[in-house]
């Protein structure tokens, strides 16, 4: 991401709409893999500014990594836990090393994103997880996936493709145990922005770092309705429910 977003996004990622709701929905999840357990090996590859760590240490012992140099400087005496310089394309950790390994919203930032893949399976103990959260849909590419540096968005096939066609040395076996879209009842308002976007001078709706975050002012009703609206999925994704769609998708592996 760019430098500005950075300092932008720690405040984005612990007061904005779409964060609060994704990371509610995401940490739900893994509410339902942990069966209660609070003493679980977590490994959180590209933690950014760290509140997805804090969230999931409600789950157990958090190993936070992030390959952005500027972002784990910026970070330093920000938190009361190390952020550590790392890449998903070379984890430096043991094979078998942590009972869930999270990436939200990071494989679609590195090139060779099945490599990613056999990565966090190896570093995944079998009977552990291994559970993404990727941006959906390449027809929704906007200004917004350039700001983040982003390769690529993905469908749920092709993301199911990627891990079962990426195995590591010795975890040919494993098996998709969830596996949706998200934020769906937004998907027509936020597919029909980041078309109509892209023919409209940039100036009249990007700030900041360009981001589709700062199209809205942050206390605008605008954005409580926004959450409003999202955060009715958690129940029914709670309930094992597979949309059909959405800007967002997730899945979940188990070793």
């Amino acid at each position: 991401m760019e430098k500005q977003y950075y300092e932008e996004y720690y405040t984005l990622e612990r007061t904005h709409w779409w964060f609060k709701v994704r990371n509610q929905i995401l940490m739900e999840q893994i509410a339902q893999l942990a069966e209660g357990k609070t003493d679980l090996n977590i490994l959180n590859i590209g933690a950014g500014t760290g509140h997805t760590s804090e969230l999931l240490q409600q789950f157990g012992k958090v190993t936070s990594i992030e390959y952005d140099d500027y972002c784990v400087a910026f970070m330093q005496g920000k938190l009361p836990f190390p952020i550590e310089k790392g890449s998903i394309l070379s984890l430096q950790f043991a094979d078998n090393s942590f009972d869930i390994v999270c990436a939200f919203d990071v494989i679609e930032h590195v090139a060779d994103d099945g490599l990613a893949v056999r990565e966090m399976k190896r570093v995944c103990r079998p009977g552990g997880y291994v559970i993404v959260s990727v941006p959906a849909f390449q027809f929704l590419w906007s200004h917004h996936d350039v700001v983040n540096h982003h390769h690529r968005r993905y469908t749920l096939p092709a993301l199911r493709r990627l891990f079962c066609e990426n195995h590591t040395t010795g975890k040919t076996t494993g098996r998709i145990v969830r596996d949706t879209y998200f934020n769906t009842l937004l998907f027509p308002p936020v597919a029909a922005f980041r078309l109509i976007a892209e023919w409209l001078p940039a100036a009249l709706i990007r700030k900041k770092s360009g981001a589709d975050n700062h199209v809205l002012p942050p206390k605008s009703p605008v954005n409580r309705l926004l959450e409003h609206i999202f955060a009715c999925e958690r129940p029914l994704l709670r309930s094992g429910m597979r949309f059909p769609f959405g800007v967002s998708a997730m899945l979940v592996w188990h070793v």
